[in-house]
């Protein structure tokens, strides 16, 4: 930077859902470190879609079961929009699932953060 011209650096925002307050709040701190703003963490996903009414994340790591419900609303939403999202939760993938969930990255707890911050990073890398 030459001191004439401002710099302006920016930080994709996650959105994180995640009910267990321990874990959200680790997921924050570990993804602050990383360059990323972050948005929650939600326990619900009452909380999540009152937050989108007037914010709009990057991308988002949602937690299956939430505090009120599973997150297949907060999905459709997200899906709607275009953002991107990852999964983030104890129960495993199955054959099954809703078709809002179908193709999106699961990420089944415990997992490495390594992971995680791996697996956010290609949800913001352009498809060629």
């Amino acid at each position: 930077m030459d001191g004439t011209a401002t710099e302006v650096m920016t930080h994709p925002t996650c959105m994180i859902v995640e009910d267990q307050m321990l874990i959200g709040l680790a997921l924050e701190a570990y993804l602050e470190e990383n360059g990323f703003d972050v948005a929650g963490p939600f326990p619900s996903k009452e909380k999540a879609l009152r937050w989108l009414r007037t914010g709009a994340p990057d991308l988002a790591l949602l937690d299956i079961m939430l505090a009120d419900g599973h997150c297949l609303d907060l999905a459709r939403e997200l899906k709607r929009r275009g953002i991107p999202f990852a999964l983030y939760s104890a129960l495993p993938p199955t054959a099954d699932m809703p078709s809002e969930l179908r193709g999106v990255p699961w990420l089944e707890k415990p997992i490495d953060r390594q992971a995680v911050l791996r697996t956010l990073e290609e949800l913001l890398s352009p498809v060629s």
